[in-house]
């Protein structure tokens, strides 16, 4: 436990004065008391009665119970409302559901095939979409597009509008590289991980990071990318090198194959293009970082792989402060004190 104003404390300092003026009180008390019965317990001739045998008597064990109990209950509220002054704070582990996800999405011109309706694209956003809408403030997502090249476009954010907002705006284009979708998911992963960071210079080129030391597959358990593509590598360099840098980094990699295996015809600038899911290589994608590859034929089926997406269930730490609690016994403790004072003595210690 530790305390925000333990200034506070020097206050306990006054509770022996405190306790030693009470007890002159007292006694100066007892001798009036004495006094008083004195005179009345001798007659004219100087005769002794029995209430000057009482007067001189110690107290019985229930006569000094009664007291000391009440003083003694103050005493420690008093001490408790000094603790709470000093506003302490605790630390307990609270557990919560938390992680990074980066949806990495292929928006290579295949995506726009209808095999899936409306289309690719479309269905895919739409599952997505429910996904984030169902994610706690504890977990990040960020938006990867990736055709030929890959470029975030959410960084990883709790802030689901604005997830919602990039998913909204992907639209079919060019070429696949599986490798540039992976590399840039990755990269944001290290950047979250990184912490924010202040640069005044914009446009210099970053500095080279080295390479991590490779670690087992889904060490990394917080972070999970989710990789929706029709699976048509088109582009270099090649895929399972960098699902290998994500192994390495223990991060999984959850493939989703969107699209039949048979395929859809797609009509680009008058000409007509094949495009089918190729599922072996994101078999093999999610196989090396230990993730899991689904196939997604129709939007039910994309809905429901999302929900077997899991992220870390974890205890943190946090500290919250106890000053109500130690200032709620003590009111309790002073109250009771006050109050049995005055049933026993008719009157406050």
């Amino acid at each position: 436990m530790t305390f925000a104003w333990p200034q506070a404390f020097l206050a306990l300092a006054f509770i022996p004065l405190g306790f030693l003026v009470l007890r002159a009180v007292d006694r100066r008390r007892g001798r009036k008391v004495a006094a008083f019965a004195g005179g009345e317990a001798f007659g004219a001739h100087g005769a002794s009665t029995p209430s000057a045998h009482a007067t001189t008597a110690r107290p019985s064990l229930a006569t000094r119970a009664k007291r000391t109990i009440p003083g003694a209950l103050i005493l420690v509220g008093i001490v408790v409302m000094i603790v709470a002054l000093a506003r302490p704070q605790g630390t307990i582990d609270v557990p919560r559901q938390e992680g990074t996800v980066i949806l990495a999405f292929d928006i290579s011109a295949s995506m726009g095939a209808t095999d899936l309706k409306p289309n690719r694209m479309d269905a895919a956003v739409k599952a997505a979409t429910d996904f984030v809408d169902g994610q706690p403030d504890s977990v990040v997502v960020g938006v990867v597009a990736f055709s030929d090249s890959g470029i975030a476009v959410q960084q990883p954010t709790n802030d689901q509008a604005a997830v919602i907002a990039a998913l909204e705006r992907l639209r079919p284009q060019r070429g696949t590289s599986l490798a540039r979708g992976i590399d840039a998911s990755l990269a944001a992963i290290a950047r979250v991980a990184a912490g924010p960071t202040v640069d005044y210079y914009t446009n210099r080129s970053p500095e080279p990071t080295a390479s991590p030391t490779p670690v087992p597959a889904g060490v990394y358990a917080p972070a999970a990318i989710v990789l929706l593509t029709d699976g048509e590598n088109t582009g270099g360099p090649d895929p399972l090198g960098s699902a290998q840098a994500a192994a390495d980094r223990g991060v999984r990699i959850y493939t989703v194959g969107i699209g039949s295996e048979g395929g859809a015809n797609l009509d680009l600038d008058g000409f007509q293009v094949h495009t089918q899911l190729d599922a072996a290589t994101l078999r093999s994608i999610s196989d090396r970082t230990g993730g899991t590859y689904y196939g997604a034929t129709d939007a039910e089926t994309l809905d429901a792989i999302y929900s077997q997406i899991d992220t870390a269930f974890v205890v943190r730490p946090e500290e919250i402060e106890l000053t109500g609690v130690f200032a709620a016994v003590s009111l309790v403790l002073l109250v009771a004190g006050g109050a049995l004072s005055l049933a026993l003595a008719g009157r406050l210690p």
